[in-house]
Parts: C-alpha cells; sequence; structure tokens
C-alpha cells in the first residue's frame, strides 16, 4: 500500500517509485503489442515474394480469434495466481514467455509455428495485464487512485501512438521480422526493471483463491440479465476489432493515400522538414490511440454527468456511422474520417457500459460483476476475427464490393443499438433507470 507520507504529496509527486516502474512497464508492453498488431495481419496474409507469409485470409482469422480473446480471459485466472505466488514472480514469468513468442514469431515461417509463437505471447500478455492494474489498485490511494489510473490508460494508448508511428515504419523498411525482434526487445528487457526495480507491493487484507475466482465466473454467467449485457455489448466490439484486420487488409488493397500523404508532407515542408511519410497500415492504429489521447478527456467531461445507456447507445451510433463511412468512398480523407468518428464513438460508449455494468450488477456483487464485464472483449475479438476473415474474403476478395462489407458491419452496429434499447426496456433493473 502507498505509505501514509505519499498522503501529503499532491498530483504526480504522490505516486511511489513502484507505480512509476509498472507505468514504464505498461508503456513498453503495450507499445510492443499494438506495434505489431498494428502490421500482424497485413504481414500475415502478404505474399511471400513481397516479404509476408503468404496465409489465407482466413487462417489468419482463426489465429486472430484465438489468441486476442485469451488476452481478455487469462486475467480472471492470472490475478488469482498472482496473489497466491506473487506479483514479481507472475512478472518474471509473463516477460520471459511474452518475449520468447515475440522472438519465435520473428523466425518461424510456418503455419504452425507462427500460430504456437503467437499463442506463447497472447499468454504472456494476459497474465501481464492483472498485475500491472493491481499493483496501481495497490500503490494509490483513495485520494490519488483516480489519478493514478488517468496516467494508466495514457500509457497504453501513448505506447499504442508512438511505437506504430515511429519505429513500425523504419523497422519494416529493414525486414519484417525485425518489428517482432523489436517487441522482443521491449518486453524482454523488463525482465531486468523487474528484477532491480520493481518491488513486490503489499497484500491485500483478503485475496481470492482460484476456485473462489472460478466460482465467481459461474455465478456471473448464471445471470440472464448480465450475460445478455455482455452478448449485445459484444457485438460492438466486433466492429472494432476489424481495425486490426480488415480495416488493414482494405487500406492495402484499395484506398490511395498519396492526398494525405501530401499534406502531411507539406506541412512538415512548412516547418523545413523534407519528409516522403507516407500512410501505411500501422497509422490504423495511431489515429485510433491519437485520437483518444487529444479528445479524451474533453469526451470524459462532456458526458461525465449522462446516463450511461443513452450515451451508449449515442457513442456506439457514433461508431456505427463511422464504419459505414468507409463504405461510401475509398477517398483517403474519407477513409481518416471513418476512423477518427469510430474512435470518438468507441471512447463515449465505452466508459459508460463499465457504469452501466455497475447499475445492473445487484448490490451486493457490484464488484465481482464489473471484475466480469471484460467477457465484451472476449466474445468480440473471438466472433470478429473469423466472421472479418469470412466476409471479407466473400464480399470484396470474391465480389470486389467492399462497400458492402462496411454496410454489414455497420448493420451489426444497428442491431447493437436496437438490443440495448430492447435490453433496457424489458430486462433492465429499475435502479438502471432511475440512475443520478
Amino acid at each position: 500500500m502507498a505509505s501514509p507520507d505519499s498522503n501529503a504529496k499532491n498530483g504526480f509527486r504522490s505516486f511511489s517509485k513502484n507505480y512509476w516502474t509498472v507505468i514504464i512497464m505498461e508503456f513498453f508492453e503495450r507499445g510492443s503489442y499494438y506495434g505489431v498488431m498494428s502490421v500482424l495481419s497485413v504481414y500475415l496474409v502478404m505474399s511471400t515474394s513481397e516479404g509476408g507469409l503468404g496465409f489465407s485470409k482466413e487462417s489468419v482469422g482463426v489465429i486472430k480469434s484465438t489468441i486476442t480473446p485469451l488476452l481478455y480471459l487469462l486475467p480472471i485466472l492470472s490475478g488469482a495466481l498472482a496473489d497466491r505466488f506473487g506479483y514479481r514472480r507472475m512478472l518474471m514469468f509473463a516477460f520471459a514467455i511474452m518475449s520468447t513468442g515475440y522472438f519465435l514469431t520473428s523466425l518461424s515461417t510456418s503455419y504452425a509455428l507462427v500460430f504456437l509463437s503467437l499463442l506463447l505471447m497472447a499468454v504472456g500478455a494476459g497474465l501481464f495485464k492483472p498485475v500491472i492494474s493491481g499493483t496501481i489498485s495497490r500503490e494509490t490511494t483513495e485520494n490519488n487512485s483516480g489519478l493514478g489510473f488517468g496516467i494508466f490508460y495514457w500509457s497504453i494508448n501513448l505506447g499504442a501512438f508512438i511505437f506504430p508511428l515511429i519505429l513500425i515504419p523504419y523497422l519494416k523498411g529493414i525486414s519484417w521480422s525485425y518489428i517482432f525482434i523489436m517487441a522482443a526487445i521491449g518486453t524482454g528487457w523488463l525482465l531486468i526493471l523487474n528484477i532491480f526495480v520493481y518491488k513486490e507491493p503489499g497484500k491485500p487484507a483478503s485475496s481470492k483463491s482460484l476456485a473462489e475466482v472460478l466460482g465467481g465466473v459461474l455465478m456471473v454467467l448464471r445471470d440472464f440479465r448480465f450475460v445478455s449485457m455482455i452478448m449485445i455489448y459484444s457485438m460492438f466490439w466486433i466492429l472494432y476489432f476489424q481495425m486490426f484486420d480488415t480495416v488493414l487488409w482494405y487500406l492495402t488493397d484499395y484506398v490511395d493515400m498519396t492526398p494525405v500523404n501530401n499534406t502531411v508532407n507539406s506541412a512538415l515542408g512548412f516547418f523545413g522538414i523534407q519528409s516522403q511519410w507516407k500512410f501505411d497500415a500501422e497509422h490504423v492504429t495511431v489515429i485510433n490511440a491519437g485520437t483518444i489521447i487529444a479528445l479524451q478527456l474533453l469526451i470524459s467531461s462532456l458526458v461525465k454527468n449522462t446516463k450511461a445507456l443513452p450515451t451508449m447507445i449515442f457513442g456506439i451510433a457514433l461508431g456505427t456511422v463511422g464504419m459505414g463511412i468507409l463504405s461510401i468512398s475509398m477517398h483517403a480523407w474519407v477513409f481518416i474520417a471513418g476512423l477518427i468518428i469510430f474512435s470518438i464513438g468507441e471512447m463515449t460508449a465505452h466508459p459508460k457500459f463499465l457504469s452501466y455494468v455497475g447499475l445492473i450488477a445487484p448490490p451486493d456483487k457490484k464488484a465481482l460483476y464489473q471484475g466480469y464485464s471484460f467477457l465484451y472483449g472476449v466474445i468480440g475479438s473471438g466472433v470478429g476475427g473469423i466472421l472479418g476473415a469470412l466476409l471479407y474474403v466473400r464480399f470484396v476478395d470474391e465480389l470486389q464490393r467492399p462497400g458492402l462489407l462496411w454496410f454489414i458491419f455497420s448493420l451489426i452496429g444497428v442491431v447493437t443499438i436496437l438490443g440495448l434499447l430492447l435490453y433496457n426496456k424489458y430486462l433492465a433493473p429499475r435502479s438502471a433507470n432511475k440512475e443520478d
């Protein structure tokens, strides 16, 4: 726990050395992860003559629908394991297998070996996540936890912004395998930080055993009302996970980004910087993370006093419009506009979803339900990877109608909105309609 002396300090000075250590860990781990994910689907389907691996889109969809859900599912187990065996031990194990997974991916060319290597990476990342958030919970107080977690979320998006923007274009210009080597180094060096700098935080007064955690999962999954909300909301996240798959393929295959390139290079030239910058697949992640970094505080302040469900619906509607815009035109600026609008919708809807879960949860089980609200990511990514690949092959590769693909995804957004309205009318507890 944070020392009593820290309560006398204000702002950034109130945080312990251990807090800043895990912020650094989060920045490098997420930067490495999003750096890889910003181009992984493109690299895996790109022809071998161009430096890729030449896998089919359907087979890549299977990979993505396997590894991404693990990032959401494993934390429920690894949190309990960390409480039992210690945070430092869990971090040692997580960084070791994560770094190994990235490095083996840089060497692998067969589908089976790439799949297994990425599974190692995903397991490491899934084990890592709850240890960081758990450390922040223990290293902050009631006075500074809001700021502490705010910095934590910013570090995630900062890593997702900087690594794809700066490192990925340079590394892939040398060799695509260097991207995975970068990620192996970016996570592997954190072993040194863990050994020499990170300190085991004080244990909470009580922690759950693995059996209790699994019992909590069963309890939550028996709640039809809660499961229904998760199933409905996860449909929106099917759209979100297209940003790492079908959107990247569409950009690579169809969108001429010359107008954006010319504008950026002209702007840089105005400041005396001569550049041949080009918008590429990795910059989709940059747009998403950059929009969140720039606007999250503003959006949060605008909706802080609004009701959860209407705000969720408005955010999902924005995301749906962003996806639908892609069906209108292949023009570069239309593509950028779609990404930005979708990102604004995401940052509007998701915090209010977390708030709404607290409203529909039984009064004595709010913390438990919040803990399992992440199941939207398991379903959204599990379905989104395979579904996106199948639809892309059918409507884009075979029928040459990419606009129809984005129209279908937009319909999924519309169904999500209708589902939430029906849920609110027939399933939501009365207390959820009397919020604030």
